[in-house]
């Protein structure tokens, strides 16, 4: 099969559109139509795991919904499990969170909302079929959610946007509905209206019901908010004339102007229903869950290199997306995140590991609830199984039963921060080693060494704070003291062809050669001009870029 970058909006070659024939079920097509997967997306502190909180909360998972950034009495968010994120308030690694609710069965993707942990964010998108978009009323449209925004819209993922905070002050809500169109191209269209801005937030108007619910203020926002319904004139008359006003004048715009909700243009990712609401306070959240559970598509056709795949397909094919050891920090445990793509799982089943057309053994399967997992014996459409101690399965792996077969490859991203990882206890050596390997075999960075006579590891991140993760993990998981050291690179290229690497540092100034742990090549410079010098004056080295998945250590 042959993988390209899809991040950069290039279909895979070698990927058909025409439907896999096959036999169908008719059972498995029934568990489809009650799933619901999505993941929520946000730039940094828009309130992103603040409704991941509120929405457990609003669908019976928690009785008191904690904060992100709590009091030591408080409880942790419960997507926020690892130490690390609960010291600095942000979410690091995406995480897995499965309920039921009302006949439903939803599984919730929390991911990371720093730049610097991006790729673990776009890794997850690709096992989502639909994305909650967190906004703030403050600050509208930020660099990260266009960034994730775009991500979606090459995937095609469907979007429902939830606009954050309007019990404080921000912006007017005409204007974010138009940065929203404007800045993302799409419509957006307001499901519900709030009644009144910061501190008179109130309530929303419910569009579609013709009906305002009027909120009544909990303690912290710790449990669910006793909710009035009226009609708009009698819920308007509770508040400030000015207030009554201009709702009246905005919602008379929005019917006279306004364009209509259009299911099938949701679908395609050109537009977007917008709810209004505050996380912090719980109000809109309750009605924002049922309106995600109407609108959000459940699992449908995935992409693979024999064409597209049903979900009611009558064998079972899952991709993993996200690999996490040391959920459980009294076993050196390690889990294979898994999506089941089509068919019933069954631990029991003869799978097979596409890539290599070896029989997987399955040792464990688990639901999900963040670092809680229980036995699961079976899994549809939609569902996210964690798969324990599975040092065979890598990043894009994808397993089956029947004949193998390949889904579509997960996005690969160009490091552009480097340094060297030293260890300073020598008796430690052989533990610092094994716990490189797995965030190498996490994603969390990736891993180089040199033929040198003091063989450094190399260390390649997105971002910087990854650096932060390896070294804090290293020691809480693996005992272990590293010492990081930044390097002047910032651009790389896999070598694919043969080549006299001995003579490529030579070619120009400040090139450092490198090699993966099967023995690839890599060179890193200072920055992209001196690559593309470099293939200038050598192009036998045939230089590629660290996002082609031909040549990134996962493929």
């Amino acid at each position: 099969m042959e993988r390209t970058n899809h991040i950069s909006g290039d279909v895979p070659r070698g990927l058909a559109d025409v439907v896999v024939p096959g036999p169908q079920d008719a059972a498995v097509r029934e568990e489809v139509s009650r799933r619901r997967t999505f993941a929520i997306i946000s730039h940094p502190d828009a309130g992103k795991t603040t409704l991941t909180e509120k929405l457990l909360l609003y669908a019976g998972q928690i009785d008191v919904a904690g904060t992100v950034r709590g009091r030591k009495t408080q409880r942790a968010v419960a997507s926020d499990w690892m130490e690390l994120e609960r010291e600095r308030g942000i979410s690091i690694s995406s995480t897995a969170l499965s309920f039921s609710y009302r006949g439903h069965v939803v599984n919730l993707l929390d991911t990371p909302g720093h730049q610097d942990f991006s790729e673990d964010t776009y890794r997850t998108l690709a096992a989502a079929d639909s994305a909650v978009m967190v906004i703030d009323a403050a600050k509208g449209i930020e660099t990260q959610t266009k960034k994730l925004f775009r991500v979606c819209a090459i995937r095609g993922i469907p979007i429902l946007t939830f606009i954050n905070k309007m019990d404080r002050l921000g912006r007017d809500p005409m204007s974010l509905l138009s940065e929203v169109e404007q800045i993302l191209g799409i419509d957006a269209i307001p499901m519900n209206w709030p009644l009144g801005l910061g501190e008179e937030f109130r309530g929303v108007y419910d569009r579609g019901r013709q009906m305002a619910l009027l909120f009544r203020p909990t303690e912290h926002g710790s449990v669910q908010v006793p909710m009035e319904e009226l009609d708009l004139t009698a819920a308007l008359d509770g508040g400030s004339a000015v207030t009554a006003q201009r709702v009246r004048q905005e919602l008379e715009l929005l019917d006279g102007a306004g364009v209509p909700f259009d299911r099938d243009r949701f679908l395609a990712g050109r537009m977007t229903p917008v709810f209004f609401g505050s996380a912090m306070t719980n109000f809109g959240v309750g009605l924002f869950l049922d309106s995600f559970l109407e609108l959000a598509p459940p699992p449908g056709l995935r992409r693979s290199d024999q064409g597209l795949v049903p979900p009611d397909r009558q064998w079972f094919a899952g991709q993993v997306f996200k690999i996490q050891a040391n959920l459980n920090p009294r076993h050196r445990d390690r889990v294979a995140f898994v999506r089941v793509c089509c068919g019933r799982f069954d631990p029991e089943a003869d799978l097979t590991l596409a890539r290599t057309g070896t029989k997987v053994r399955i040792k464990g399967s688990h639901r999900l609830f963040a670092r809680e997992r229980e036995a699961m014996e079976e899994a549809y459409p939609g569902d996210i199984i964690g798969l324990a101690n599975t040092g065979g399965l890598r990043l894009g792996d994808t397993i089956c039963e029947g004949p193998p077969f390949h889904f579509e490859a997960l996005p690969q991203f160009s490091p552009e921060c480097f340094a060297t990882a030293r260890c300073p206890d020598t008796k430690r050596r052989k533990q610092f080693t094994d716990g490189l390997e797995q965030l190498a075999n996490e994603g969390v960075v990736q891993v180089f060494s040199t033929r040198e006579a003091v063989r450094e590891p190399i260390l390649a991140a997105v971002g910087e704070l990854q650096f932060d993760v390896v070294k804090f993990r290293l020691e809480s998981e693996y005992g272990v003291r590293a010492e990081i050291t930044p390097l002047p690179f910032r651009a790389g290229a896999w070598v694919a062809a043969s080549a006299d690497l001995v003579a490529v540092e030579g070619l120009a100034r400040n090139i450092k050669v490198a090699f993966d742990h099967l023995g690839r090549a890599v060179v890193l410079a200072e920055d992209a001009f001196s690559i593309r010098y470099l293939q200038k004056k050598e192009p036998s080295l045939d230089l590629r870029p660290f996002t082609d998945n031909l040549f990134a250590p996962t493929a």
